[in-house]
């Protein structure tokens, strides 16, 4: 994982010096402290930062008071340390921009593990969107049970080759193309067999039907290709259990 900056936000000296001591062991070099508001909107206004430990009760303003200036400047991930154990307190720290909350007194060690935890969910997500760029300007369209190839014109369903005929694939590829999206009709007639084309929409329901046979475990229950009831049809690309 890459170098990540931390700010820490806490008029308790002793506090600061335990996570900021307990960081470092686990392997974060670049720490910043600041011991009120002012000294902390200073590092958000001049510093790039990962992740923000505030705590509520400063001297100068409350940590609630700052937290949505500083989600205005930047993306951190914003974890509250607080004495302020109320449940109305908790949903004021998520209302204003906050993404986690510790009560004090804290064992740091949890502290560390909820940043490495929204660290690595970061990483990974940035990963599957490069994933699935990469795999949509090569087009390959990779679902639960099936992939289409679309250059190659190949369908794969449970790793084996199913023949598909050609205005079959053309209409599965623009559902790929747009996944989790209720496409009409109309849109699909237009987007696949063109404006001038003497087909209706008995043609549509034929071609989903044909679709649901080739990548449905049940085509009669459909999982990913699922109808919208008087809207349209929907590729569904993480279908529910």
């Amino acid at each position: 994982m890459e170098e990540r900056s931390i700010l820490i936000v806490d008029d308790e000296k002793a506090i600061v010096k335990m996570l900021e001591t307990v960081l470092r062991k686990e392997g974060f070099s670049t720490i910043y402290t600041a011991y009120n508001a002012e000294e902390a909107f200073h590092y958000v206004k001049n510093y790039t930062l990962d992740v923000i430990l505030l705590d509520v009760m400063l001297p100068d303003r409350s940590g609630f008071d700052l937290c949505p200036q500083i989600r205005g400047l930047t993306q951190a991930y914003i974890l509250f340390l607080t004495a302020k154990v109320s449940d109305l307190d908790k949903l004021t720290g998520f209302a204003i921009g906050a993404d986690d909350y510790v009560t004090k007194p804290f064992n740091p060690l949890e502290i560390v593990a909820r940043i490495n935890a929204r660290l690595r969910r970061e990483v990974n997500s940035v990963a599957k969107e490069q994933v699935a760029t990469t795999s949509i300007r090569k087009g390959i369209f990779t679902f639960d049970r099936f992939t289409v190839n679309e250059l190659a014109g190949e369908l794969l369903v449970d790793g084996r080759k199913v023949p598909c005929p050609a205005q079959v694939f053309l209409l599965l590829c623009y559902f790929c193309k747009h996944p989790n999206r209720i496409l009409s009709k109309e849109q699909l007639l237009e987007a696949v067999w063109g404006m001038d084309s003497f087909v209706d929409d008995n043609t549509v329901m034929v071609h989903i039907r044909r679709i649901r046979e080739r990548i449905e475990i049940d085509p009669s229950h459909p999982r990913y290709l699922v109808t919208v009831r008087g809207l349209g049809y929907k590729l569904v690309k993480e279908p529910e259990a």
